[in-house]
Order: C-alpha cells, then structure tokens, then sequence
C-alpha cells in the first residue's frame, strides 16, 4: 500500500498540516520537528509528487549546482557540502560538471530548468553571464560560491582571493625567496586576477619585482601544472619557490621537481591554495592557502533556500578570510 501524508503525520505524531509545510518548505516550523518529519519520510520511502508540484508553481525541493569539474577535489568537497545542508532543509541536489564549457554550462542551464528546480548555485568560470542574467530577470534564484561575478545580481559566498594570494606570497618571502614564480588559472576569472594581485602586492613589499615571466597561466589539472613547471624549472632563470593557485597546479609542481631529482622544500619551496584533501596525503604535505570549504557550501545552500522560501529580499555578498596551513613543502631557499 502507497503511504500517504496521513502515515506520515501519524509517525511523527504532528498535523498533517505541519507535514504539508515541511513538504512545501512554508511556515515556522522548528529545526527539529522538519528534521524529525524528513526522516520519517524517508524511512517510509514517501514520494511527494514533484511533478505536480511544480505544474501548480509549487517548489520541487530541488536545487541545481554548476561546477567545473568533479574530479576536482575542491568541487567535490563542495559539492558533498552544499547536499549535506540540502538534505537538512529537504532539498535534493542536481550537480552538472561543466568543464568551463559554454555550450555545457548553457545546455546544463536549460535541463535545469526544465526539471524546475528551486533555484541554480554556480561555482563555475561561467563565459555567458548574459545567460546567468536571464534566469535571475525571471525571478528564478542563483547564487555564486567560489567565484566572482560582479555584474550579476546574485548572492555570493567566497574567499579573500587577494589576501589568499598575499597570505602565500608573504609566507615566500618571509622565508627570503626573491625568485618566485606563480602558476595561475585562467585570469580573465576574477579569482585568478585577485590571487595575482595579492601575489604582486607581497612581493612589491618585499621590495622585489614581480618579473612577468614569472607569471605563468594554466588550464586547471595536476598534468598542466607539471608541465608548466617542467618548463619553469629547466630555464635559465629558474624559481627558488613556486605558489600554484589551487592544489592541483601545486601537485603538478611537485611532480615536475621529483622528476628532475629537485628536493622539495630544499631545492624548490612550493605552496598551493584551497587545502583540499589532496593537500595534506601529497609528499611532501603541501603548504597552502586554505579556503573555508564548508563554510562556504553550507552559507551558499542557506542563501538560495531562503530565497526559494521567499525569506529575504536582499542579496548577499559574504567574503570569508583564508588561512595559511604551513606544512612541509616550504622552507628558506638554499640560496637566495
């Protein structure tokens, strides 16, 4: 027999009322009782019917999430915890990896909204903000974590990228590195271009020069990164210590060196930025920059469900602070 919403108000022993605003995320109702009410539901495999739902205009409890990449780790650690605090508040997650392709990203947009999700967080270097900027003039929320998108009128959740990029850079110099090289993403990303700029401010406090060949750009991948510094490494005028913009690049770094039998930190002192899990398994553990990655899942899933309740009119542009995480992969040069 098919369990109804009666089943479910009897097992959790509240009103069919309350168990209707928890289904429809409508009203006050406590922390615990919505809890307690998911739970039931889910032990007794209820399906509210999504379809129906959204066909009267009712929320599907659905929430769309664009990454770049899975295989990413920073991606797929927010992605876990953007789910984790859906299904805390009774939404589910549809994740599309999109590989910073615009025709993706864009097909992507239009399956969601097929599906008639609640709303659409973005954690990608989107190309077409224009296609962003339709869904938020039909009124359907979006928000942004972990990147930059200032034309869009959007909340956001993010870290400090240019005192991330200033965090790593002064640990370098603080160290006496004075040949430094940084190994970026794409910088026509906002991200890429602060962690650049703190970079430069700290080197230029340092009193050193930030030489233009010393800054590097790359596609997002442990093989770019270590061709990269293969290429680095092998020249002339070769760096004392590389800061990579996310773990990745840097994992590439150190792969590069042990291939040319340099010593990390002795011969090559190198740093990466996020402090996912990769971060601190890699040999040696890897210094970086590390970014509040559940923090920022949970406050960006918060955002967008209070708008998809209707709970606030205002969007929000929260920044959050990096922290430096000192491990072993950096140390004073051998000479400077």
């Amino acid at each position: 027999m098919k369990t109804t919403i009666y089943d479910i108000a009897k097992a959790a022993g509240v009103s069919i009322a309350t168990v209707s605003k928890v289904i429809n995320g409508t009203g006050r109702i406590s922390t615990e009782t919505r809890e307690r009410v998911n739970e039931i539901m889910q032990e007794m495999d209820y399906q509210p019917s999504v379809v129906a739902s959204a066909l009267t205009g009712k929320s599907t409890f659905t929430i769309g999430l664009l990454i770049p990449d899975l295989a990413n780790p920073l991606y797929a650690e927010i992605a876990r915890t953007v789910e984790d605090r859906g299904r805390e508040l009774g939404f589910n997650l549809v994740m599309c990896s999109t590989d910073n392709k615009p025709r993706r990203e864009n097909d992507y947009i239009t399956f969601l909204r097929q599906k008639r999700v609640d709303g659409i967080i973005i954690s990608t270097g989107i190309s077409d903000e224009e296609g962003i900027g339709n869904l938020v003039r039909q009124k359907i929320p979006v928000a942004v974590v972990t990147r930059e998108m200032a034309s869009l009128e959007a909340d956001s959740v993010k870290v400090d990228d240019f005192l991330g990029g200033y965090l790593a850079a002064s640990h370098l110099t603080g160290l006496g590195h004075r040949h430094i090289a940084v190994l970026t993403e794409d910088l026509s990303l906002a991200t890429s271009r602060e962690r650049v700029r703190g970079y430069r401010y700290a080197l230029n406090e340092a009193g050193i020069d930030a030489d233009k060949q010393f800054v590097v750009e790359s596609v997002s991948s442990v093989e770019a990164g270590r061709k990269h510094a293969l290429e680095m490494l092998r020249s002339d005028r070769s760096p004392t210590a590389v800061f990579a913009s996310n773990d990745l690049l840097a994992i590439g770094v150190v792969q590069a060196a042990k291939e040319l039998r340099l010593s990390i930190p002795w011969d090559l002192s190198v740093i990466g930025f996020d402090n996912t899990l990769l971060a601190g398994i890699v040999d040696p553990p890897l210094t970086t920059v590390a970014q509040p990655i559940a923090a920022m899942g949970r406050q960006v899933m918060d955002l967008i469900i209070q708008e998809v309740r209707g709970e606030k009119k205002t969007k929000r542009r929260i920044v959050l602070k990096p922290e430096l995480i000192v491990r072993q992969s950096t140390t004073f040069p051998r000479k400077v």
